[in-house]
C-alpha cells in the first residue's frame, strides 16, 4: 500500500503491526493473512459467527463486482449493502437487475446479508413516518428477491417538546408494521441502535418491546453508551433477547482502549450467536488494494479478540 493510500486509510502497516503487540500473538495471526486470500486462516480457530462488513466508507465508492472482489479477497463473509452508495442495489431496480445482482452475490460466495436502510420512525409527522414505512417495504422486497435476510432501520433520536416514551412507542408501532409485511417474506427488520437518546439500550429495549414481533430485533452498533463501568454485559443484558445482527468498528483503535470487543464477542458466543459481525468504519481505507490490506488486518485481529472472549 503507498503513502498515499494509508493516509486516504487512516492507517498504517507500521501503525497495525504496532497495534499487535497489544493483542499477544496477533502478528503471527497477521503472517497467516498474508498466505492469499482464499487460504489466510485456515489453520486458525474459527468463531461461531462470521465477520462481514457494511458498504458505509468501506466500498462505498465500488460498483457491486468491485465489492465483492475486494469481500473475496480481504477474507470477509458477508455484506450489507448501505443504501444511496455506487453499487447501486436499491429498490428502483428492476426484476433483471435484481436476478443480476443476486447472481454475483452467488457467484463471488459471499452471503448478501441484507440492506442498510435509513428508514427512520420517530417523526410526529404522519406523511413522513407513512413514507419511511412505505420505503421499508420495498426494502423488504428487494431483499427478498435478492435471497438476503434484513432490512437495517434506525430511530434517530427524540422529538424536542414530545415526551419520550411517546416516541419510543411511535418507533416501536412503526417497526411493528414493517416487521409484520417483512414476515410474510421472510425477511426480518433489524432496528439499529442508533441516535441522540434513542440509542441507549433501555430504550431500544421498550421500542422492541413496543413491537414485539418475532421478525423484529436489534442491530448491536457497538456505541460508547454501551459500555457501562468499562463493561457491555448490562446493555447485552437489556437487550440480547433481540440481537439478529452485529454491527463493529475500529479494533485496531479500540483492542486495548474504549470498547471491550472481547467481552462482546464473548456474551455473543455464550448466546448462541451464529450470524455475523459487521465492519462499520468511520473512514475509507483508499482504494480496492488499500481495502483488501485493510480487511486482513482486520480479520486478523478479529480472529483473535474473538477468541480470546470468556
Amino acid at each position: 500500500m503507498s503513502r498515499t493510500e494509508s493516509a486516504k486509510c487512516g492507517f498504517s502497516r507500521r501503525k497495525a503491526l504496532a497495534g499487535m503487540t497489544v493483542v499477544p500473538g496477533l502478528a503471527a495471526l497477521h503472517n497467516s493473512a498474508s498466505a492469499g486470500p482464499t487460504s489466510n486462516y485456515a489453520s486458525l480457530p474459527k468463531p461461531a459467527f462470521g465477520l462481514g462488513l457494511v458498504s458505509y466508507n468501506i466500498g462505498k465508492d465500488f460498483t457491486l463486482a468491485e465489492l465483492l472482489k475486494v469481500a473475496k479477497e480481504g477474507g470477509v463473509s458477508a455484506i450489507e449493502l448501505r443504501t444511496t452508495h455506487k453499487h447501486g442495489v436499491e429498490p428502483t431496480l428492476s426484476g433483471e437487475q435484481r436476478a443480476e445482482a443476486r447472481k454475483r452475490f452467488a457467484d463471488s460466495g459471499i452471503v448478501f446479508w441484507g440492506c442498510g436502510s435509513v428508514c427512520e420512525f420517530h417523526s410526529v409527522d404522519s406523511t413522513i413516518l407513512k413514507k419511511n414505512i412505505d420505503d421499508c417495504k420495498r426494502f423488504v422486497e428487494l431483499v427478498a428477491d435478492l435471497g438476503g435476510k434484513g432490512v437495517k432501520v434506525r430511530p434517530n433520536g427524540f422529538n424536542k417538546g414530545e415526551k419520550q416514551s411517546d416516541t419510543l412507542k411511535r418507533i416501536g408501532d412503526s417497526v411493528r408494521a414493517c416487521a409484520e409485511n417483512a414476515a410474510s417474506a421472510k425477511v426480518e427488520i433489524w432496528v439499529e441502535v442508533h441516535g441522540n437518546g434513542t440509542q441507549e439500550p433501555a430504550n431500544m429495549q421498550a421500542i422492541l418491546r413496543h413491537c414485539d414481533h418475532p421478525s423484529a430485533g436489534v442491530t448491536w452498533n457497538s456505541n460508547p453508551s454501551d459500555v457501562k463501568n468499562g463493561s457491555v454485559r448490562a446493555s447485552f443484558e437489556l437487550l440480547k433477547p433481540y440481537i439478529k445482527s452485529c454491527h463493529i468498528n475500529d479494533l485496531f483503535k479500540n483492542d486495548g482502549g474504549s470498547y471491550p470487543y472481547a467481552e462482546l464477542f464473548g456474551l455473543l458466543k455464550g448466546e448462541g450467536y451464529d450470524r455475523y459481525t459487521l465492519i462499520e468504519v468511520g473512514r475509507t481505507p483508499g482504494d480496492a488494494s488499500a481495502c483488501v490490506e485493510f480487511l486482513r488486518y482486520y480479520k486478523a485481529l478479529w480472529i483473535r479478540l474473538a477468541g480470546e472472549g470468556a
